[in-house]
């Protein structure tokens, strides 16, 4: 059966909404955007909790609980490498069916690949090939999250006033919190309602049924402003036209290339707070996981805050001020406080919520970090490539990194992945901005570095 005869036609649909919703303002555009956003990450988080606290006893209980870490944290990553095909293939549809079938189809793949990891037997049932088909189950999840990329940051981007640009580029990030406490508020409600035998056969896959749930509510507040006149127009003049992948990379290599490794360090911190810490409390120490995820929803709380705080330093400081800077403090963070997870129950709060703070700081102005670097044609795709490469890069490996190099060289060895990344996003500014100064006439440089600037 073929996609064009389940779905709406595109063009109908967008007239129709054109004529029942008129015109969004930032603020509409701003709760759509922080809906569906909210809806990508518990999904995701949803997913890392059960990579920790079920699939190594579940899927590998034949390996030493270390080694079933790693091996749950490797089908984690599939996602992450599935994501930029699911851009391509998704972006390949929107020129052809339009924006509103793309985002249909993404959301429905990505609803019914994350509610059939509830069905996952064991390894009791199926051997190795309950990991092989969890896999395909992510792979089919990573696919959706790239298609999912339905522009709406960047129509939000484009809608900002300019004295606000910084506090609007912060509204995306907030789905990353609010989708964690959700995830953490019910993983930790169901292991100390259930017993360990209950939520190991049947408690843990609820989660992925709420999840599916949450899908459908988000694709009708997505779906709302994607067909809206407004999106439209922008659509039409070319601001948010997907251009195929390979000339966007022809176009924009170097810039995308950028892009990714701009927000290194706050993507390292993104797993450095979340799922890595769950992993080590999990794995070494008697604290019940429950506990700890009340921790995790304490600092996500404070990421809230941290978000928004982000906004306004950088309306008043200018966002590459304020990534430089976080950058910089991570880089000292990474020299003593992963140790801090040894040092008890006061020292992992102080730890989680501290660490929060700075990714919230950082990630608040993560998003699309040289997305105003590329051409007006290239926006949209280069954006959705930059934020595929960006997760790969920074989070796709970053809890498998971190709990082998904690393994061997200790907690202090995982703030050297840290450092890296910290370093990494330094060195990508710098050369965003010298990019962003050589792309112009000579008479429009100085222009130039003050657009750089804002864009990072």
């Amino acid at each position: 059966m073929s996609a064009k005869a389940e779905l709406p036609n595109s063009e109908d649909l967008e007239h129709d909404a054109g004529q029942l919703h008129g015109r969004v303002d930032a603020g509409e555009i701003a709760v759509g955007v922080i809906i569906g956003r909210t809806s990508e990450f518990f999904d995701f988080f949803v997913y890392a909790i059960a990579s920790v606290v079920v699939f190594p006893r579940l899927i590998f209980p034949h390996l030493d609980p270390v080694s079933g870490m790693l091996w749950s944290f490797g089908l984690f990553a599939l996602a992450f490498l599935a994501r930029p095909i699911g851009t391509a293939l998704f972006i390949a549809i929107d020129r052809r069916f339009g924006r509103a079938t793309r985002l249909t189809t993404a959301l429905l793949l990505l609803g019914t690949s994350t509610v059939a990891v509830a069905f996952v037997p064991g390894h009791a049932q199926l051997g190795v090939w309950a990991a092989v088909v969890l896999g395909l189950f992510r792979i089919g999840q990573g696919v959706a999250l790239g298609g999912a990329w339905d522009g709406l940051p960047s129509l939000l981007a484009l809608s900002a006033p300019e004295n606000r640009k910084g506090w609007y580029a912060m509204v995306p990030q907030l789905g990353a919190p609010i989708g964690l406490l959700v995830a953490s508020a019910l993983f930790a409600y169901l292991l100390t309602v259930l017993s360990a035998d209950d939520f190991l056969d049947w408690g843990w896959r609820y989660p992925f049924f709420c999840a599916f749930a949450i899908n459908v509510v988000a694709l009708f507040a997505r779906l709302r402003i994607v067909v809206t006149p407004t999106f439209q127009e922008l659509f039409e003049s070319r601001d948010l036209q997907p251009t195929p992948v390979f000339q966007a990379i022809r176009a924009e290599g170097p810039r995308i290339v950028i892009g990714a490794f701009a927000p290194l360090a706050s993507f390292a911190m993104f797993h450095m707070v979340t799922v890595f810490p769950l992993s080590w409390v999990f794995l070494f120490t008697e604290e019940a996981p429950s506990r700890f995820l009340m921790i995790e929803m304490v600092g996500a709380v404070a990421g809230v805050f941290a978000i928004m705080a982000s906004g306004v330093l950088a309306d008043r400081f200018g966002r590459r001020a304020v990534l430089a800077a976080t950058a910089a403090a991570i880089a000292a963070f990474s020299g003593f406080a992963p140790q801090l997870l040894d040092a008890g129950p006061m020292g992992e709060l102080v730890f989680m919520v501290s660490g929060f703070i700075l990714l919230g700081l950082a990630f608040g102005q993560a998003s699309g970090a040289v997305a105003n670097s590329f051409a007006t044609r290239h926006r949209y795709t280069g954006s959705a490539l930059t934020s595929d490469l960006a997760w790969l890069f920074g989070a796709g490996f970053a809890p498998a990194a971190a709990l082998l190099l904690s393994v061997h060289g200790g907690l202090i060895a995982s703030g050297a992945y840290l450092l890296s990344g910290a370093v990494i996003t330094l060195i990508a500014l710098w050369l965003n901005r010298t990019l962003g100064q050589g792309r112009l006439p000579e008479g429009k440089r100085a222009a130039a570095a003050t657009a750089s600037d804002d864009a990072a």
